[in-house]
């Protein structure tokens, strides 16, 4: 009897019942039947990778910010002298006698009250003038914007160097541009007349120039803020009656808050460490009723030597603005958060 034929194989299209969708041909070997396995394996990167990644930038962050931090700390609870300074000998330790000894002075407390005044004003002059231009700006010609951008941006580079020699000489009081045009053009007697003699009035160049170096930056931020407020609401709030104080209050303003806030925090830093605006100006020895507190610790350091005075002042500085830090970081997070 002849032996029945062997069976030939059948394709099968995949998906057929009882065939895996895998597979496109009956009989053709897969990975149990002893051919080669087609398995993609993750490779995972690693978990300490990230963190080697970055390990730089935070020994960087270290070497520039928290070790002079540890070592400002310390010192404000030595008795660091010139000695010590430059053969790195050991001070001797006196704890909190630095801190006594600065909260007893009549002196430091006047240069505080007189920075956080000087800051308040700076800050609401900055922030009031930087609105009013990034709003000027929304009205302006396409070619009178980009002109005013420019020379935002361009007195934002200028050196603080430059930007004070050119206020010295502006409120000189032989050759000064501002004297000459409030006798010329005001009709009032300014010949001669020394700005520096009265504190009050040698603030407001020093405030002059503090203000004029941070408007670019509030400025063109603030702009940046204005553009994504939407037109159809504010055409919808004109349409319903509502003036250009409402379309601002109800509108444009809960666009805008964040980054105002934001920036508001940045100008309270930033106006609260003035040092080179007041340094400079003064000839690099400001007077006593000129000090404020970034001239105060200066001088306590580097001039009276009492290097840890110095430091615990400036440690001080940091307590007081660490708040503020605080409510800038919150900023960061809510607004990371609407985004």
């Amino acid at each position: 009897m002849k032996a029945a034929d062997p069976p030939v194989p059948v394709p099968r299209k995949s998906g057929q019942p009882g065939q895996p969708e895998s597979a496109t041909l009956a009989g053709t070997p897969g990975p149990t039947d002893g051919g080669p396995a087609r398995v993609t394996r993750k490779r995972g990167a690693g978990p300490l990778l990230p963190y080697l990644l970055i390990a730089p930038t935070i020994v960087a962050i270290g070497a520039v910010f928290v070790w002079p931090l540890i070592k400002t700390v310390i010192m404000s609870f030595q008795d660091v002298g010139r000695r010590e300074l430059w053969t790195g000998e050991a001070a001797p330790w006196v704890g909190f006698d630095q801190f006594t000894n600065i909260f007893a002075d009549g002196d430091f407390w006047d240069v505080v009250w007189r920075t956080v005044l000087f800051m308040a004003v700076c800050v609401t002059a900055t922030m009031g003038l930087g609105l009013f231009l990034s709003m000027a700006m929304q009205r302006m010609a396409k070619g009178v914007r980009l002109a005013l951008t420019g020379a935002l941006v361009a007195a934002w580079a200028m050196p603080l160097l430059v930007a004070t020699s050119i206020f010295r000489w502006f409120a000189d009081s032989d050759y000064g541009v501002l004297n000459m045009v409030l006798t010329k053009y005001l009709g009032l007697d300014f010949r001669g007349h020394n700005w520096w003699l009265d504190p009050k009035q040698g603030f407001l160049i020093i405030g002059a120039v503090v203000v004029w170096g941070a408007i670019p930056f509030v400025t063109i931020t603030l702009y940046a803020a204005l553009t994504q407020v939407p037109k159809e609401l504010e055409e919808a709030a004109s349409l319903d009656g509502a003036g250009a104080a409402g379309v601002f209050r109800f509108v444009t303003w809960p666009v805008i808050k964040p980054v105002f806030q934001m920036i508001a925090t940045l100008s309270v830093i930033w106006d609260f460490n003035v040092f080179g605006q007041v340094f400079l100006m003064r000839g690099n020895k400001p007077e006593p009723e000129y000090n404020l507190l970034g001239t105060y610790y200066y001088e306590k350091a580097f001039e009276s030597n009492s290097f840890s005075q110095g430091a615990a002042i400036s440690l001080i500085t940091v307590l007081l603005l660490s708040g503020v830090a605080v409510y800038y970081l919150r900023q960061l997070l809510k607004i990371g958060e609407v985004e």
